[in-house]
């Protein structure tokens, strides 16, 4: 007799029970839908809920009645309350979200604790004629252009130029690419490198 009731209990399921699933889409910037994700689908007072997956995809288990919570930061959180009347035990939702926008005041940092600091230290700088001169050396065109060859490159920079580098490769995959040989273009620089004695030039040089 105990046997037989524990098996019923492990067997019932409450009628109120369902699969909730759904995906979660918001307006791209060319007026499209786009899924999003990593919006937090959440039952309103439990700790029962789902993150939208890539493809804004979420799935978990609910109640009938139970208000839904859709949230995600840059967007307006939106409640959904599951209808009460479903018959079957699965339940599907496509949830729209939009973008929240948020104005935040102005921040102005100083390096200086008030006004009143930077003034007395901008009166008590000493702008003597050495760093005048050591300013003006720094700032000429010659400096300037040597750093800009000497100077590496940073992250941003690099990146592009392997971005480039990369669809340069891919416009002629699958074909020959053009020989330079053949390029007009190239031919007309080369003359008129020719009239301007740039090749003399350089043998003056070596």
């Amino acid at each position: 007799m105990l046997t037989s009731s524990i098996f019923a209990q492990r067997d019932y399921v409450p009628k109120d029970v369902i699969q909730f699933t759904g995906k979660v889409v918001t307006e791209g910037e060319d007026g499209e839908i786009v899924p999003l994700s990593y919006v937090n689908v959440a039952v309103e007072g439990t700790t029962r809920g789902a993150l939208s997956e890539y493809d804004g995809y979420f799935s978990f288990v609910a109640l009938k009645g139970e208000k839904v919570i859709f949230s995600r930061i840059g967007f307006k959180s939106v409640e959904y309350i599951i209808p009460d009347t479903l018959n079957g035990d699965f339940y599907s939702w496509i949830q729209i979200m939009s973008t929240d926008n948020v104005l935040l005041p102005e921040v102005v940092i100083y390096p200086w604790p008030s006004r009143e600091h930077f003034k007395q230290d901008l009166l008590a700088m000493d702008v003597s004629s050495e760093l005048k001169e050591n300013a003006r050396q720094n700032m000429a065109a010659e400096v300037l252009k040597e750093m800009r060859y000497t100077v590496p490159a940073d992250g941003r920079e690099t990146s592009s130029y392997a971005f480039k580098q990369i669809a340069n490769q891919a416009v002629y995959t699958g074909q020959f690419r053009p020989q330079k040989i053949f390029d007009v273009f190239a031919w007309k620089q080369f003359i008129q490198a020719w009239k301007r004695g740039d090749f003399k030039n350089k043998e003056k040089k070596n």
